[in-house]
């Protein structure tokens, strides 16, 4: 499910976030599930809960989870969620492949690695 690589330099709460983040975005947990509690969270992953409350407040602030009131935490339908990711992950390939430009990377070079990349899939 989740796993945490304490040498990563992210801090934990950015690593759960993503990591629950890909598990809704790639239907691993279906709009409407039931998500584990933050105490269930912390004790499976042995950090503080203070840590997780954080990574779901983030989450929630982006629209991937909802928190209902003495039910927990629900996947939100995440359409909205998911373009404003995809937005920040487009911008975010822009200045990458502007940067490979810079370093001599072609076009031709791109949609090789592109191409390869989706015949994996």
């Amino acid at each position: 499910m989740i796993s945490i690589n304490f040498r990563d330099p992210r801090p934990i709460y950015e690593q759960i976030k993503d990591g629950m983040r890909r598990l809704i975005v790639s239907g691993a947990l279906p709009t409407g599930s039931k998500i584990s509690s933050v105490r269930e969270m912390a004790t499976g992953l042995a950090i503080n809960p203070s840590t997780i409350q954080r990574a779901y407040r983030e989450l929630e602030a982006e629209g991937y989870i909802c928190s209902v009131p003495g039910k927990g935490s629900f996947v939100c339908s995440n359409d909205e969620a998911e373009a404003l990711r995809r937005a920040e992950l487009l911008g975010k390939f822009d200045e990458l492949v502007t940067e490979l430009g810079y370093i001599g990377v072609t076009k031709q070079m791109l949609a090789q690695r592109l191409k390869g990349e989706l015949k994996n899939d």
